[in-house]
This record gives C-alpha cells, structure tokens and sequence, in this order.
C-alpha cells in the first residue's frame, strides 16, 4: 500500500469529533491539518499543496483552473461538504486529478431539517425571546409574537437533494401549500415530493415564505437580487441553507431596511468565515448560523467515514464511492 501525503484543508470538524478517522488516515501516510486563506489564488494554493497527493476539502478554498495547472501530487480532492463549486471540474478531469463527494442521503435529513430549524427561529423570534430571559426580562414576552408556518404557502427553490426532503416536511408536517421551482428537473419529479411546480416569477409573488436549496452554478449567482425582491411579497421570511452566493446581499439589506424581508434565516455567507461586522447582524430579525445545517454526530460520521473510505480506496487501486467524474488513469 502506497504511503501518501494527507492535507485536510480549512476542515473545522474532520477528524475532531470522530478521531478514528483521522488514526485510519494516519496508517497510510502523513496527515496535516492546514488552514488557508479563502480567497487565496489558484497558483498560491497549489504552492501551499506542493507535494500532498489527497486534499480532504472544505467549502473553501477555491480549487481553480489555475490551481491544477500548477499542482503537482494532487490525485484526490475528496469533498468533506456539501457540493463541489469551489472545485473546476473540467480542469480536474483534465489533470487528472478525481474529486469525490458525499453521497446525497448522508446529508439530505440535517440540511433540510436545519433549514426548517432557522426558519421557524425567525418566524417565532425564539433568539431574542431567549435573550430576554437572560437579561431578566421575562415579563416583555408579548414584544415576542411572532408568526406561525402550517398552512404557509412556501415557496421552495432546488428541488434536489436537500430541497426535495425541505418539500416533504413542509408538505407533511407543516400542511403548508408549496409552490416548487427548479429548471433542471421534471414537473414530475417535483410533484412526487409534495409541490406545485410553478416557475421562478410566479413562486416570488405569491409565497408568504422562501426556502432556497439549490446548487450554486453560473446561471443561478445572486438569482434572489434586486429586482426578484421586488416581485416578492411584502413580509416574506427567506430561510437559506445552500449557497450565499445565491442572494445578492446588498439587495437582501435594503430589502430588510425597507420592512420587504420580515425575516431571514441564513446559514451561508457569500464570503466564508463571517465576522461579527457582516451587515446582516445589524438586524434583529435576522439569524446568521456558521455554515452548521450539516453539523449533526449522525451526519458528520457519515461523511467523515466517506473521505475515509475514498482515500483508503485510492491507495488500494480502487476508485472512490462517489467520483464526481470517473479519472482512473494515475490509479496504480
């Protein structure tokens, strides 16, 4: 069995939690931790990789054309997350290098639910509720009414993975009417989970409240921007557990300024860590989580032991349990 250089870059959990799987690494090679500056550029980041052979990833850096055309050992790039977008998968394919990712299921139920959680946190103010009764405050609880979800007609963007088990707990749960949208799937397959398929102008006018779960890509950057605030109704709450890049957040500012947004629950940023003086924290009925809907024991096991077993393949010859493309030729 081949002995290989391990990176695990910007992971803040991999390793921590379940500490086998980073000894199971261990037995075959050298293994660091690395922590690398978000926007680092692409021939800076395959400096900074020089000599490892397996990167376990994060949501960044980004993994850029330019990084593969100077990496040098790099044949794995398994993600420890959700999607792959900070990865060029061409450039990838084309210098040989396979990128895997987590199977779906692992991850399907702690997303969604997350994205629920945050969503009825807002609606019901239950953060600064709670912040009043530390403060001693119990007695101001009628400043807290907030507002309920069953029977809410929601409007869901991405039905795929995530976006289809946020469907169903609406749907069966909440007994909430949700109006379905995604370009790349049938009205069929949206249907089969519980919503109405509709297109993108009809859900923004008519839902009391948004739910994003798409993957992020070229055609849907900042799809939720000015103009799509517009067409929202007023005191519409937006929950988002996907991408943060999906909404233009100088548009989702104004849009809370002027009372368009009743409430937003976001677990993602468009630039990743978030600091204490991001604009949304200045609003009280807004709630910011650390990029955590992934975080339960249950599904960061699954997913620790998925880069695990992707690695451990590679230096037996296999490939791994989900490559996003097949690359086998560097497999010795």
């Amino acid at each position: 069995m081949n002995k290989y250089k391990i990176a695990i870059v910007n992971s803040s959990s991999f390793g921590k939690i379940f500490p086998d799987q980073l000894e199971r690494l261990g037995k075959l090679g050298e293994v660091n931790r690395l922590t690398i500056d978000s926007e680092i550029g692409g021939k800076e980041l395959a400096e900074a990789l020089h000599g490892y052979n397996v990167i376990v990833a994060s949501v960044t850096p980004f993994f850029t054309r330019e990084f593969f055309e100077h990496k040098d050992e790099t044949q794995l790039i398994t993600r420890h997350g959700i999607g792959y977008n900070n990865i060029d998968i061409e450039a990838a394919k084309e210098y040989n290098t396979l990128v895997s990712i987590v199977p779906p299921l692992i991850e399907r139920d702690a997303v969604a639910e997350n994205n629920i959680t945050n969503l009825l946190a807002v609606m019901r103010q239950t953060v600064p509720a709670n912040n009043a009764v530390k403060d001693d405050k119990w007695e101001n609880r009628n400043h807290f009414v907030g507002h309920g979800l069953s029977g809410k007609k929601v409007g869901v963007i991405g039905i795929g993975n995530i976006g289809s088990r946020v469907v169903e707990i609406l749907n069966y749960g909440f007994r909430c009417q949700v109006l379905g949208y995604d370009p790349y799937i049938s009205d069929l397959e949206i249907e089969q989970f519980g919503a109405i398929p509709t297109d993108l102008d009809d859900l923004l006018e008519n839902a009391e409240v948004i739910c994003l779960s798409p993957s992020l890509n070229d055609d849907n950057y900042h799809m939720l921007s000015t103009e799509e605030f517009k067409k929202m109704r007023d005191d519409v709450y937006i929950s988002n557990t996907a991408r943060g890049a999906l909404i233009d957040e100088e548009a989702m500012v104004q849009a809370l300024k002027d009372g368009k947004v009743a409430g937003f629950a976001t677990d993602v940023l468009e630039v990743e860590p978030g600091r204490k003086d991001h604009p949304y924290l200045n609003f009280d009925n807004v709630i910011v989580t650390p990029h955590t809907a992934a975080y339960t024991m249950e599904c960061l096991k699954g997913m620790g032991e998925t880069c695990v077993t992707d690695v451990e393949n590679l230096a037996v010859g296999k490939l791994p349990n989900r490559p996003v493309q097949a690359v086998s030729t560097f497999i010795k």
